[in-house]
């Protein structure tokens, strides 16, 4: 298990460095009111600013949080992320980090993303690029480029997750169909009043991060 434990301190280290871009650019107050598509509360508790706690609405289908209704700083809602139960402009910043690469679908990622837009006056919404020759899920080289059946082949013998988790093969399955990785041009797309910034590692993008701060 020890790839699997330097893996995990490796995504700290960037989810460190990408959250000190995000208090730098939006400079959050007390007063900001954020929701956090697809989070957790660990992302504003062991990174946050410790003189700033503004409020956080989480939403999170899948992995509702019990935590985060202990704390009043967050209000955890289940709700699916490409029909957003809120008004127009009802938050100051919608954030989401790793999301949107897993609504499987191009058509759900443009509703996640208009979706996001809409609720939102201000966004910040990461993914991984599909150009990064790690793929960040499997953990193996190249990945992302292969033929549908030829990953599930090699998923559970051949990627650095397969080996660590075993994976049955439903899991296996559940995992290739859960994730469609987005290019430059995609995010583009999606985000078209946005700027898109490239989170780079040793000169490759590694991720795209859509920044909307002028409204």
């Amino acid at each position: 298990m020890e790839l699997l434990t330097i893996h995990r301190k490796i995504f700290v280290i960037f989810r460190r460095r990408r959250m000190k871009w995000f208090y730098a650019i939006f400079r959050p107050t007390e007063k900001t009111r954020l929701l956090d598509i697809g989070g957790a509360p660990n992302t504003w508790i062991a990174e946050s600013r410790p003189d700033i706690r503004f409020p956080v609405t989480l939403v999170n289908l899948r992995f509702p949080d019990p935590d985060a209704r202990a704390d009043s700083r967050f209000t955890p809602i289940d709700a699916d992320a490409t029909n957003l139960p809120f008004a127009d402009a009802s938050f100051d910043i919608a954030f989401s980090n790793s999301v949107i690469e897993h609504m499987t679908t191009w058509e759900r990622q443009q509703a996640f993303a208009t979706e996001a837009r809409r609720v939102a006056n201000k966004l910040w919404i990461q993914t991984p690029a599909r150009s990064f020759p790690l793929e960040p899920h499997v953990l193996a080289p190249f990945f992302q480029y292969l033929p549908r059946n030829l990953q599930t082949r090699m998923a559970r013998h051949f990627t650095i997750w397969g080996l660590l988790t075993k994976p049955s093969n439903a899991r296996v399955e559940e995992m290739l169909s859960d994730i469609r990785l987005l290019t430059y041009r995609e995010m583009k797309q999606l985000f078209p009043d946005c700027l898109i910034l490239k989170e780079r590692v040793l000169g490759l993008t590694k991720s795209y991060v859509a920044v909307r701060n002028f409204i």
